[in-house]
């Protein structure tokens, strides 16, 4: 079983590379029948990578879904926040130890109303993800995170969260700087907000680090994003002291949109287009901002103390069971 999502999707990007070479051919190929016959090539094989990649991603399973929603071309925060909003300011700094680049934040402005928006950024390359910790946020981020929804509540913005990590921080300098309580403390400034809040999925939801800023009225998924308690392979080492079993976990933990959606989880699962996000991140931030724009609307319909309530009372009954 793949272990990567270049692994997984290596026929399909051979694929696409190969047809890339034939269109090249035929951009300076001058000899009419030559290029004729190479145009209708590369058609074949046009179909063929469409319908490839159709069956690929209708069958998709659980760890499927994980390497999809790992994606390294897969749009990330910053990406959403550039295609859906317009005038962000990112604002820095937890006024306590320093700057946490794996969160993102500052005011925006959504379809011309002012909103807050706070999300977990990933890195496209080795030194980008130093950079942001693999978005793995430090307490100074979550710090970070309750300053934005503070501002949030006393300007009276709705907030946008984009939930985008495989778990917060686990090292020793988070562990000692109060990672679990920064994380408590955030979800305790989410609960208290009068305001609306909307938190989307867009790509990995692990942990205790994607609740700390998903404690909101309404959660959307996008189609091939998760959302579990633990990582996969974090699952595994505990279950089975076999990372390598991340893919037995990933069944288990029913992470994905689906399953989260019949969990009553989440409120919406986003439709992702032919092929992935990443294969057209301008249309899937369009239905990412369709979705975003109605659920803020609806939630803003409320009275402030109506709001509050409201997001109390949806975590309060999820988890619920009776016996058969």
């Amino acid at each position: 079983m793949a272990k990567s999502w270049k692994e997984w999707e290596k026929p399909i990007l051979e694929l696409e590379e190969g047809i890339d070479k034939l269109n090249q051919l035929i951009a300076v190929e001058r000899d009419f029948e030559k290029k004729a016959a190479l145009t209708v090539r590369a058609q074949e094989f046009t179909e063929k990578l469409n319908k490839f990649i159709d069956v690929r991603y209708s069958r998709l399973g659980p760890w499927e879904k994980v390497l999809v929603a790992r994606a390294e071309t897969r749009p990330y925060t910053l990406d959403v926040v550039a295609a859906v909003f317009d005038e962000f300011v990112e604002l820095d700094g937890d006024r306590r130890v320093g700057a946490d680049h794996a969160v993102v934040a500052g005011p925006a402005s959504l379809e011309g109303r002012p909103v807050m928006v706070v999300g977990q950024q990933k890195g496209r390359n080795i030194q980008e993800r130093t950079h942001r910790n693999f978005a793995m946020a430090k307490p100074e981020g979550y710090r970070k995170a309750i300053r934005m929804f503070e501002m949030a509540e006393r300007f009276r913005m709705p907030v946008v969260t984009i939930v985008d990590t495989p778990a917060a921080d686990p090292g020793v300098e988070s562990e000692s700087r109060g990672i679990s309580e920064a994380i408590a403390a955030s979800m305790l400034a989410m609960f208290g907000l009068t305001v609306p809040v909307v938190s989307v999925i867009i790509g990995e939801g692990g942990s205790g680090g994607a609740i700390g800023i998903a404690a909101a009225n309404r959660v959307l998924m996008l189609e091939h994003s998760v959302y579990s308690v633990i990582p996969p392979e974090g699952c595994a080492a505990i279950l089975w002291r076999d990372p390598a079993k991340g893919p037995q976990a990933a069944a288990a933990l029913k992470l994905t949109a689906q399953s989260a959606l019949e969990l009553g989880l989440v409120e919406e699962v986003i439709p992702e287009p032919f092929g992935g996000a990443h294969r057209d991140p301008g249309e899937s931030a369009a239905r990412v901002k369709e979705a975003l724009v109605r659920h803020l609307a609806e939630v803003g319909a409320g009275s402030p103390a109506e709001i509050k309530q409201a997001r109390y009372d949806r975590f309060r009954g999820l988890g619920q069971c009776t016996d058969s």
